[in-house]
């Protein structure tokens, strides 16, 4: 739409409708944020979650027709956007952590909720979130730290994360030789800018010395830090030149600890706990996917038929999902486009974002049908759990198990 480069964290990508920031903790002592974007109340709200290194700017780009202004443009018109400890608006993953995603499924996304519905009260909530905030928020619904969800619509990754080879080296081998050898904890996608000869400057010209596609650093250090390939995470020519221009302000630093749960998870072939033994999230499952058979939430499972992140995932989780709650899911390849220029894309608002609102108006159809009145469903209690396991002697076996390589 623009040459001009946008400020950094601006909200100019959306007009016509009241901005409002509301700012709240999680139980172990975080502030996050959500921001409201309202043209007016409506029964259908929808609440938008970025990935890893980046933020709600994925969502309200200036430069193009972004996710959120296509939204209130088409009947949407109370939009949420959460930032969340991931968030590159917030200082979290630029200062050493030991945060994984079960402390997310378990704290951002419950207090979000619990924060946006402070505003909105009982009306239905619709979801749509990328990468690992689709994988966090997959784990809080599928293990019961929430409720209420009337729709989801999943970009990349669910509860079947999938990598190709050199993402599962740089997963084994990344985080140690990060924070041991180099003595970094976190990894930027602005390093190129830094001093020259600190650690953080060298790491990126050695990453560059493998990527000749283009000329921004930044761009080199985002295919390093996440996906395989030159560059990874997108299709350069589903870029806008100014967004190229300006990635790291869409994509910043990461914490490396968090690769060390996607490794776990990658080796599992399922979302899985990081650490079973841990007291503070002994009300999740170990294995995410147990829980399958009691979530009644409609899915949308979204992959670019050239992701280099999580290839395959998306399908993968449709097809686990299939097999335990038939007909609740549902998978569109996205040719053409990557891992996250879905969202940022120049033209994702012509190639992808029709598939989104078809998905959410016919939930949105059923709901006012002649049923809707019925409630949403909510995960069983803990006296509807005992009455379970002692009705259902096999209850206690996984209720879905990762693909095989035959089933692959």
């Amino acid at each position: 739409m623009e040459d001009r480069v946008p400020a950094r964290y601006t909200l100019e990508g959306v007009t016509g409708a009241e901005v409002s920031v509301h700012p709240f903790a999680t139980d172990d002592g975080l502030g996050l944020n959500l921001t409201r974007f309202r043209r007016a109340d409506c029964d259908d709200v929808v609440l938008l979650l970025h990935g890893l290194t980046a933020s709600i700017d994925m969502f309200i780009m200036p430069e193009h027709r972004n996710l959120v202004t296509v939204l209130l443009d088409n009947g949407f018109t109370d939009v949420w956007a959460l930032d969340f400890r991931m968030s590159s608006r917030l200082p979290y993953d630029a200062e050493t952590h030991r945060y994984t995603l079960d402390d997310i499924a378990a704290w951002d996304h419950p207090a979000a909720l619990r924060e946006l519905r402070r505003h909105v009260g009982n009306r239905r909530v619709h979801v749509i979130a990328h990468c690992l905030g689709s994988v966090s928020f997959s784990m809080s619904l599928f293990g019961g730290a929430l409720d209420g969800v009337a729709s989801l619509v999943s970009n990349s990754v669910s509860l079947t994360p999938r990598v190709p080879t050199w993402s599962r080296c740089k997963l084994a081998a990344g985080p140690g030789l990060s924070e041991y050898l180099i003595g970094l904890s976190y990894l930027d996608s602005r390093f190129g800018a830094a001093p020259p000869l600190t650690r953080g400057w060298m790491v990126s010209r050695m990453v560059s010395l493998f990527h000749r596609e283009c000329d921004v650093r930044d761009c080199h250090m985002i295919s390093f830090m996440w996906g395989s390939g030159h560059p990874a995470l997108y299709e350069h020519e589903n870029l806008a030149p100014v967004t190229h221009q300006r990635i790291a302000d869409l994509l910043g630093p990461t914490g490396v600890h968090y690769f060390r749960h996607i490794r776990k998870m990658v080796a599992a072939g399922q979302a899985v706990k990081y650490d079973p033994a841990d007291p503070r999230h002994a009300a999740l499952p170990d294995a995410y996917l147990t829980r399958a058979g009691g979530v009644a939430t409609p899915i949308l499972f979204l992959s670019g038929d050239a992701n280099r992140v999580f290839p395959g995932a998306n399908a993968s989780c449709h097809e686990a999902l299939e097999r335990v709650r038939p007909g609740l899911q549902e998978f569109a390849s996205l040719p053409g486009y990557g891992h996250i220029d879905p969202f940022i894309g120049e033209n994702a608002h012509v190639d992808v974002f029709p598939k989104i609102l078809d998905f959410l108006q016919r939930q949105t159809s059923r709901a006012s049908e002649p049923m809707s009145a019925a409630p949403l469903v909510t995960p069983p209690t803990k006296e509807d759990s005992r009455a379970s396991a002692a009705s259902e002697p096999m209850s206690a076996a996984p209720l879905v198990t990762p693909p095989t390589k035959e089933d692959s």
